[in-house]
């Protein structure tokens, strides 16, 4: 066996950690989300507001679909890893499509608002969760102290 089929055939075996930094850029979009319906809200009225709360809804289903398949393709093997990584990203593109095809022509939707809030959405918590990413193979995912803190009864 060579070194390049031992390498697609391994697992990785280094900590996962897709499902912290999307749990918590999910978490910053809900803390964010009323100030882009707002927003939306003041310029395009209620319609707008409605539009807006769609686009985020679809967005922050993306984050967490894209941390499930890599999540699911890390535990697999390294091609699945890949593999996930690059069809899961077409797939949740198409979906984000078709969520947008299946709602365009209804009374609800201001198309300007539900894509500016698609866009706004997506950029904005990546940038923002930028600051929270630790750039370090000791501590993968969240820096150290950033760690997402579950709620306690």
């Amino acid at each position: 066996m060579t070194i390049a089929s031992n390498l697609f055939a391994e697992k990785p075996t280094g900590p996962s950690p897709e499902l912290s930094v999307s749990f918590d850029m999910v978490k910053r979009g809900f803390l964010s989300s009323p100030l882009l319906v707002l927003v939306c809200a003041a310029i395009w009225g209620g319609y707008g507001a409605l539009s807006s709360a769609y686009a985020i809804v679809i967005v922050l289903a993306n984050f967490a679909v894209s941390a499930g398949i890599i999540a699911g393709g890390s535990k697999i093997s390294y091609v699945a890893l890949l593999t996930g990584a690059l069809f899961g990203y077409l797939i949740r593109l198409g979906l984000i499509f078709g969520a947008v095809f299946l709602v365009r022509d209804t009374t609800w939707v201001v198309l300007p608002a539900l894509g500016l809030s698609i866009i706004v959405a997506h950029l904005g918590l990546l940038i923002w969760e930028t600051k929270y990413i630790s750039m370090s193979l000791a501590y993968p995912g969240l820096k150290p102290g950033h760690q997402v803190t579950r709620l306690r009864r």
